[in-house]
């Protein structure tokens, strides 16, 4: 299998797996949106907090240029940690969520 289609298959595994499980609110749903065309893809919390509607990515991720960028890790897990242990070397993912000049002080890739 080429790295792309593994990190394609990681990516949904992982997405899936979240969106299994329940939100504390029950007034709301988790929905995984794949769009393998342009290599996006997220985990979207959809539904009400009392008169407030909620909309928002959970998570977000996208495959560029060969690496998984993490564009919104809105869990209470942390993502990146998460794919190291599929196998994603630290050196292929990117936390998009952070400023350009603060990514080269993390332990992950820069870009």
């Amino acid at each position: 299998m080429d790295q792309l289609t593994h990190y394609r298959q990681v990516i949904k595994q992982l997405l899936g797996e979240l969106a299994r499980r329940r939100p504390a609110n029950p007034h709301l749903a988790y929905q995984t949106l794949f769009d393998r065309h342009a290599d996006s893809y997220a985990l979207v919390a959809i539904g009400w907090q009392h008169a407030r509607r909620i909309h928002h990515f959970v998570v977000h991720l996208e495959i560029v240029n060969d690496k998984i960028w993490i564009q919104a890790d809105n869990t209470d897990l942390d993502i990146a940690a998460e794919l190291e242990r599929a196998g994603i070397p630290k050196h292929q993912i990117v936390l998009g969520f952070h400023p350009p000049q603060v990514r080269p002080l993390t332990e992950y890739a820069a870009a």
